[in-house]
C-alpha cells in the first residue's frame, strides 16, 4: 500500500499506484490510475531520489547523492496539514 498522497489533477480524487518497477537504484517508474471511475485517468510517473537530506546511519558506499542545500532541507521540514498542533492546543487550554 502506498503512503504517497497523489491527487488526480482532473477531478481531484485520489490516485492509486497500480504497479511499479525499479529501473535504477534511485528511480522507480509507477503506473497510476484515478480512483474516480467516472474520470478513469491513467498515467505513467517516475519517482526519483535526487538529494540526501540527512546521512544514513548504515551508509552504503555505492549510494552517492548530492547533499541537499539549506533551502531544500528547510522546505522538507514544512508540513502541509490541517491538523492543529497538539502543543499549541495544550498551551491554549492552560491559558483558559
Amino acid at each position: 500500500m502506498s503512503t504517497y498522497k497523489l491527487v488526480c489533477p482532473h477531478c481531484h480524487a485520489r490516485m492509486r499506484i497500480r504497479t511499479s518497477e525499479g529501473t535504477h537504484i534511485f528511480l522507480r517508474v509507477a503506473y497510476l490510475q484515478c480512483t474516480n471511475e467516472a474520470c478513469g485517468w491513467a498515467v505513467r510517473a517516475e519517482f526519483e531520489m535526487t538529494h540526501e537530506m540527512s546521512p544514513s546511519g548504515m551508509a552504503n558506499p555505492a549510494v552517492k547523492l548530492p547533499i541537499a542545500n539549506v533551502a531544500q532541507r528547510r522546505a522538507a521540514m514544512v508540513t502541509a496539514t490541517d491538523q492543529p498542533d497538539l502543543l499549541n492546543s495544550l498551551e491554549m487550554e492552560r491559558a483558559i
